[in-house]
């Protein structure tokens, strides 16, 4: 028998799930009490969550379509693959800006329109071509919302086209600074970002702080003409708003991920079917990220990118390992560390970080852990989740 279950609720990458030794893991579309679950896009909401799962993967960055909050009440992290489909979006990005510029969705419907023949069909298209003349991208300036992963790689390939960025992201990390091209101009808030970008590109995830983050006041502000473009989450941006701002020919084009019947017939968007990440390699980059995370969790209990707990990675220096999730409150751990004392075990190693309202914490101790201790810390108040994890020296 296996030891760990994983439901899959979408397809998931063939070389992401060859990653979860044989033997050791069964996974399939219907399994009975799961360990984990890998997702894509499958909405979890009105999903009936097995008590047995330990662990969520969600191959790709949002995690809209997961109940996080749900899931931390019961000590259960969810994972994610943030900046493993990257390259797929910049890509993606790149080629937004350059159908809105270069007329290119409405000039393949002319030629797709064209019957005549011969003398005749060139003669049409040299009349109808003016019609779709464009712009360059070099020297023109692109703002940039969120230096994450996908940000700095947008920001960086619009510098090798010869474009001016400008960006902006209160929330930059340490890494994501040093990844970021040193030609990049920082902004001060988004009004001096949007005023002074010819392209503004958004790549900030959908919280309460982001909705509607592109509103009817700020397109105000933009140049005329400007391109936005959205290839982040749909609620980022006041669609009513982008429409109003279309129709006043304040801006040039929207370039999206995201269909909306409003679009229909509208030359100035340009909606695609939500194909971000749909490459074949941001599809395995992300199933191998997500697996690898999940497998290392239920394995050794070490948290890498889950959008709920702090991270936290413990080299393994004993075969007796607990896992602890609770509330981030006080004497916490004291109240653990005398449960171990009391039960006659010494701490080996010891990591605790916390996230918000919730920490986690892994022991290492020097002798096989009782029952007993294990029940004493699941009944302290605050304890999410305990999870013992012995392996075989």
């Amino acid at each position: 028998m296996a030891r760990f279950n994983v439901l899959t609720l979408n397809s998931i990458s063939a070389r992401g799930l060859s990653r979860l030794p044989a033997g050791e893991y069964d996974h399939a579309s219907h399994v009975e009490d799961p360990h984990a679950i890998l997702v894509r896009s499958a909405d979890m909401h009105a999903m009936d969550i097995s008590a047995s799962v330990l662990a969520i993967g969600r191959a790709g960055a949002g995690t809209n379509n997961i109940p996080v909050k749900e899931l931390s009440t019961r000590g259960v992290p969810v994972f994610n693959a943030p900046g493993a489909n990257a390259n797929a979006v910049k890509e993606l990005v790149l080629a937004g800006m350059l159908m809105a510029v270069r007329n290119i969705v409405p000039a393949v419907g002319f030629v797709e329109g064209l019957t005549l023949e011969g003398e005749a069909l060139a003669k049409k298209v040299e009349e109808g071509k003016k019609h779709f003349s464009g712009i360059e991208l070099a020297n023109h300036t692109l703002g940039v919302v969120g230096l994450g992963r996908i940000g700095s790689l947008v920001a960086d390939a619009a510098i090798k086209l010869g474009m001016n960025v400008v960006g902006f992201d209160p929330e930059i990390t340490v890494e994501a600074a040093w990844s970021l091209p040193s030609q990049v101009r920082r902004a001060n808030s988004m009004e001096e970002l949007v005023k002074g970008a010819d392209f503004v590109t958004l790549h900030v995830p959908q919280v309460a702080a982001t909705k509607h983050l592109i509103n009817a006041a700020r397109l105000q502000l933009m140049k005329h003409h400007a391109v936005l473009l959205n290839f982040s989450r749909e609620g980022i941006v006041d669609v009513d708003a982008v429409l109003a701002a279309i129709a006043a020919k304040k801006l040039r084009a929207y370039v999206c991920d995201f269909p909306d019947e409003r679009f229909r017939a509208n030359p100035a968007i340009v909606a695609l079917p939500h194909l971000g990440a749909s490459t074949r390699e941001a599809e395995d980059n992300c199933a191998i990220m997500v697996v690898d995370q999940v497998r290392d969790y239920l394995e050794h209990g070490n948290i890498a990118n889950a959008v709920n707990f702090p991270n936290v990675s413990m080299p393994r220096e004993s075969p007796f390992r607990i896992g602890i999730a609770n509330a981030n409150v006080p004497n916490m751990l004291g109240q653990i560390s005398t449960l171990l004392a009391n039960g006659g075990l010494n701490i080996h190693n010891m990591l605790n970080k916390s996230r918000g309202e919730m920490a986690y914490t892994l022991v290492d101790v020097d002798s096989e852990v009782p029952p007993t201790v294990l029940a004493g810390i699941r009944s302290v108040a605050g304890v999410l989740s305990v999870r013992y994890l012995p392996v075989s020296e």
